[in-house]
């Protein structure tokens, strides 16, 4: 059973900067897509990014896109959501997301099998 654990949260305000983690464990994450999602309150969740375990091929939503890198540290099963720039609007709960045997790079919530319990980000104005 593959197991997300999400760390890093947190509040900063408008202009700061935030590192995710997402620790993964329970399988071998070479054939993975992995990713994060985000819910903030009275929304509906929304994809954030994604990235291909092996290869490093990264997605991102438009409204994330030139602030928020992905990326992944093969030799410890973790990936992480550097986040710069970070707005008011930013303000969500977080979900590292996980699909084995991923040919293509999911961007919707169907698209992943596993998620973390999620951890919340607050970027005040």
């Amino acid at each position: 059973q593959v197991q997300l654990v999400e760390s890093g949260g947190g509040l900063v305000q408008a202009g700061g900067s935030l590192r995710l983690s997402c620790a993964a464990s329970g399988r071998t994450f070479s054939s993975y897509a992995m990713g994060w999602f985000r819910q903030a309150p009275g929304k509906e969740r929304e994809f954030v990014a994604a990235i291909r375990w092996s290869g490093g091929i990264s997605y991102y939503a438009d409204s994330v896109k030139g602030r928020f890198t992905i990326s992944r540290d093969n030799a410890k099963n973790t990936m992480y959501l550097q986040m710069n720039s970070l707005k008011p609007e930013d303000t969500a709960v977080y979900y590292c997301v996980a699909r084995p045997d991923a040919i293509v790079v999911p961007t919707t919530e169907n698209g992943y099998r596993y998620w973390g319990q999620g951890t919340q980000v607050t970027v005040s104005s």
